[in-house]
């Protein structure tokens, strides 16, 4: 399988080399297809139930993951909540430890180059 790097956002544009998923049904194609090394979430999409915390609890259910995550949300109650259920199913065996997950928000509007160091 191919490996690649995804940024699920339906405002913000990727960083350079990565592959756009703008709702969780593209993402879940994604991570069905693809062996996904770096994966990068919101959890405000254009969908209010069909959020990027739907996505973690769907992700956890069919063990679908990627090699690290990072939750870059500015939403720090969505975003928090996506890290705690990563974190929990970590705890219960229900996902890897060995993956590693971090909580890095992104602001709404362009990245500097100082925060895209984080995806490299």
């Amino acid at each position: 399988m191919k490996k690649i790097s995804v940024f699920l956002d339906d405002y913000r544009q990727p960083p350079e080399g990565y592959v756009l998923a703008e709702t969780i049904d593209e993402c879940l194609i994604l991570l069905k297809n693809y062996d996904i090394d770096h994966l990068s979430l919101d959890h405000d999409l254009t969908s209010y139930t069909r959020n990027g915390l739907l996505l973690v609890k769907i992700m956890v259910e069919e063990q679908l993951f990627a090699n690290r995550i990072t939750i870059h949300s500015a939403n720090s109650v969505g975003g928090k909540a996506m890290y705690k259920w990563f974190k929990q199913a970590q705890h219960d065996y229900q996902m890897p430890p060995s993956i590693n997950i971090n909580l890095r928000p992104l602001p709404l509007h362009s990245f500097t180059s100082r925060m895209l160091l984080t995806y490299k």
